[in-house]
């Protein structure tokens, strides 16, 4: 088992959904991932939060194991954001933003972290997630990256060189599509694999997830489900338990990265099941096991 680096954004989302509506419960894009992720390995995760971040959010975190020596408190207010989906929910209404205390985030890494042999740089600043890369003493076994359009639309000089950096890109449909400039999903994950990843994985909510790995197209489709409340968070889980799973088998081989693409899916299908991270709060090990086991009975062809 080997222990795995987060950086990205905690924050306090508002969210509403035709199922729902709840207000400043925990999110961010290291919340989401470094939960998901401590179901397999040590999680280690870097942010920042304002003086006014609530008391047991950071004690959900700690709970689950998760170091938080890296989540430092700066003066001002944590990141919000305020968002909406109507019956579509693949489709997020973004109705406010406040970047708070993570206009100003630096992040800087211990001696320790500096080591850490598995990194996922979450959904920020493409010059952040290069200064990270800086920072590190030696190459981690594996690096994955998340973006989104903000950053593939102000900042595509930077997000282009951590880009060829990075061993692992994980991004959705439409982000793919516009960081490639290339409408047809195949060709757009190809011409993301020749910026420098050599794995793309991308997701497409409730139609799956789609990984290109050496040329090889893998394809996982989401799991069936009765009840889906709030889809908030679902790509930074499923990238969670993807990064988990590889860092708690200490292997990144073709066999490896297709099962994580799996637990990936998995987790991603629970957290979609309630708002912010309530039902991942009540997930057991043998949770994951069974809806892994589905999956595998789900995706199995017989000759």
């Amino acid at each position: 088992m080997a222990e795995l680096l987060v950086v990205g954004s905690v924050a306090l989302d508002s969210v509403e959904t035709p199922f729902g509506k709840v207000r400043e419960v925990l999110g961010g894009s290291a919340t989401y991932f470094s939960y998901s992720a401590s179901f397999f390995t040590q999680v280690r995760l870097v942010a920042t939060v304002g003086e006014d971040f609530p008391e047991p959010h950071r004690r959900l975190l700690e709970d689950r194991g998760v170091d938080l020596h890296g989540l430092q408190t700066s003066k001002g207010k944590t990141f919000r954001w305020v968002g909406q989906y109507g019956y579509d929910l693949n489709e997020v209404k973004t109705l406010d933003t406040q970047l708070n205390v993570l206009a100003e985030f630096r992040p800087t890494l211990g001696e320790a972290l500096r080591r850490s042999p598995f990194l996922f740089l979450a959904n920020i600043d493409p010059q952040l997630q290069l200064d990270v890369l800086r920072q590190m003493k030696e190459p981690p076994r594996l690096v994955a990256l998340d973006t989104m359009n903000f950053w593939i639309q102000g900042k595509p000089e930077a997000l282009r060189r951590v880009l060829a950096k990075v061993d692992v890109i994980t991004i959705n449909d439409g982000e793919a599509r516009q960081l490639a400039s290339e409408p047809n999903l195949i060709r757009a994950a190809r011409a993301i694999a020749s910026m420098g990843p050599r794995t793309v994985v991308v997701k497409r909510g409730e139609y799956g997830a789609l990984m290109l790995a050496d040329d090889t197209f893998f394809f996982v489709p989401a799991y069936p489900l009765d009840s889906v409340y709030d889809p908030t968070g679902a790509g930074d889980t499923f990238a969670g338990g993807f990064m988990g799973y590889l860092a708690a088998q200490d292997r990144i081989d073709g066999p490896a990265m297709r099962r994580a693409v799996v637990y990936g899916s998995v987790m991603a299908s629970f957290t979609v099941e309630d708002f912010s991270l309530t039902r991942l709060t009540r997930l057991k090990p043998a949770d994951i096991a069974d809806r892994y086991a589905a999956f595998h009975d789900l995706i199995r062809l017989e000759p």
